[in-house]
């Protein structure tokens, strides 16, 4: 009879692991679930589930045998370094943060998100200031936790690893003065056409599915559903998006389609021998936002692609409004001086992420309180795009992040943006007939370099890193500046 085998432990942890990784799993669905089908009274329960279910995760990323299997383990392979890296990296960070805050958070922003929606819908600030101040003060003690300097550092690493505030606050210094002349040029000029007409809700959303699926969405591991704000949820083989319908806006729900469909095609083209493994998911929000800004701006708003998008819009709808590709393709990509980020034009898309970046920077290191934050806001705004914010869903409420949570996120948009430049940059360098497959409403060329050279990998590289091996040059926001110059220095002459 032979003797048990031993497993290594590197095996050992990576089986507790898989466990772990598996009930984060299950907490995004129920996070999904929140926002989109559960019935509003639920919310008091399902803040003490998610609260509940944070408490066992934050037990098991703690688990003092993880200490031990961690200095124990030997890589075999590159995939099983860059698990250690990722386990070190989220042990030390969870061990630092008391068990207890790390479930009132989960239990704050889980109830905040409600009552954010709520507020929102209501036009009600004063409703929401007390959660929304509760949910800075959880973060902040957090940040302190975390922190050995800049407590808005700490939460940046949370979503782009080896990121600070001090290189976000560089990288926007050298986009925005570029990116205002790009600006004022385009609104000094004749302003671009607009849709006109009823575009019917389930039109949009069957619409809707089959750009997601010319964009390589498999519905098999997936489903479209409605949400207040759109947003992708979950890994490898369920990987759901969200998006929504404004019968007199139809851009609103195909363009939010799109966006999420580059990110739901990250996670389902991560290798399925990585699933549930700390390297089964995409590596960070920059390089997860690089790749929905790609697919949404650099191909769905291209030329090629809004010339078929043009003829099936008219299949689908009739009359819309305007009469020519060339103008179909001038509002699509239309600059004007809007309240909505998701809904911002190229151009001053970044110029609303800088805001959020510095106020809630300032926010998170006490620079600021939530009391003043309303008007800390319009006066920005204003000073920024030169318009009055005119009610609160058009400001400082517009965005689900801050109820929920995600401070040290926004920096990672723009972020997403220069990696989406730096990647379109040596996508078309291999692609040369990529506008052809446009023109016919095919994107597979460009999808499957991305899969390729970038999704397939998932977390096995450093954010930086994964952008270096992709593209063969460092990143850099130089790509993305001469590719809006040329766009938008075109359809505003």
């Amino acid at each position: 009879m032979n003797a048990p085998t031993r497993t290594s432990p590197y095996d050992q942890l990576m089986a507790f692991q898989r466990t772990t990784e598996a009930l984060a799993a299950v907490a995004g669905r129920t996070g999904w679930d929140q926002e989109t089908v559960m019935p509003p009274g639920a919310a008091p329960q399902r803040a003490e589930e998610m609260g509940a279910l944070e408490e066992v995760l934050h037990a098991r990323r703690t688990d003092p045998r993880i200490g031990a299997w961690l200095e124990a383990a030997e890589a075999p392979d590159l995939a099983a370094e860059a698990n250690l890296r990722e386990l070190r990296r989220s042990f030390e960070r969870n061990r630092r943060v008391p068990a207890a805050l790390a479930s009132e958070i989960a239990r704050v922003t889980s109830l905040a998100q409600g009552q954010w929606a709520r507020a929102r819908a209501n036009e009600d600030a004063d409703a929401f200031r007390p959660v929304l101040s509760e949910v800075v003060r959880l973060r902040r003690e957090e940040a302190a936790a975390l922190s050995e300097g800049d407590p808005y550092d700490a939460l940046v690493q949370d979503y782009e690893p080896g990121g600070n505030g001090a290189l976000m606050a560089a990288m926007f210094a050298e986009m925005r003065p570029r990116l205002v002349e790009l600006r004022r040029r385009a609104l000094a000029a004749e302003p671009a056409p607009r849709l006109a007409g009823h575009f019917p809700k389930d039109a949009q959303l069957a619409l809707s599915r089959e750009i997601a699926e010319r964009f390589g969405y498999d519905f098999g591991r997936g489903r479209l559903d409605l949400a207040v704000h759109p947003f992708s949820s979950g890994s490898g083989l369920d990987v759901r998006i969200t998006t929504r319908v404004d019968e007199a806006d139809p851009f609103s729900c195909l363009y939010s389609t799109i966006h999420e469909v580059g990110h739901a095609a990250y996670e389902q083209g991560v290798d399925p021998a990585h699933l549930l493994t700390p390297i089964g998911r995409g590596v960070s929000m920059g390089v997860h936002e690089s790749q929905s800004r790609s697919y949404e701006n650099q191909m769905g708003r291209s030329e090629a692609f809004c010339g078929w998008l043009f003829g099936r819009m008219r299949e689908t709808f009739g009359d819309i409004g305007v009469g020519s590709e060339r103008d179909f393709y001038r509002a699509v990509n239309a600059v004007r001086a809007g309240y909505i980020r998701t809904e911002a034009d190229e151009v001053n898309y970044n110029l609303h992420v800088m805001l959020r970046f510095d106020l809630e920077r300032a926010l998170i290191r006490g620079e600021l309180e939530v009391a003043d934050l309303e008007a800390a806001w319009n006066e920005r705004f204003a000073a920024d795009f030169g318009v009055a914010v005119d009610r609160p869903s058009n400001g400082f409420m517009q965005d689900v992040h801050w109820s929920v949570g995600l401070m040290g996120y926004f920096p990672t948009y723009s972020l997403g943006n220069l990696y989406a430049g730096c990647l379109f940059s040596a996508l078309r360098g291999d692609l040369p007939g990529l506008d052809a497959s446009l023109a016919a409403g095919d994107p597979s060329p460009a999808t499957k370099w991305l899969r390729d050279r970038l999704q397939r990998f998932g977390a096995l590289r450093m954010p930086g890193d994964t952008i270096r091996e992709a593209t063969g040059a460092e990143p850099s926001a130089e790509p993305l500046l001469r590719y809006l110059e040329a766009k938008f220095g075109d359809l505003y002459p």
